[in-house]
């Protein structure tokens, strides 16, 4: 009986892991891993015999790998931000 009353005598205290801030630096950084994406997709060829230059370009080389990592840095970045 005695256990009973103290599992009722409980509170639950359901609180957020971060703060909202956290939340939304995280759905930024997804968006930036996101655009960095669409950026890599694309330039395929209709025919298989032909051979595409578009597939060395600077957007799907350079900048696109770039914006995935600052993307994962940033929801790194939100994950460590401390709560105020």
């Amino acid at each position: 009986m005695k256990n009973n009353n103290i599992k009722e005598g409980k509170q639950d205290n359901h609180e957020f892991l971060f703060d909202g801030i956290n939340y939304k630096i995280l759905l930024i950084g997804i968006g930036v891993i996101a655009l960095g994406f669409i950026l890599m997709s694309g330039g395929g060829s209709t025919d298989p015999n032909v051979f595409n230059e578009d597939i060395f370009s600077f957007r799907r080389i350079r900048l696109a790998p770039t914006t995935v990592l600052i993307g994962f840095g940033i929801t790194i970045y939100s994950i460590f931000k401390k709560s105020k």
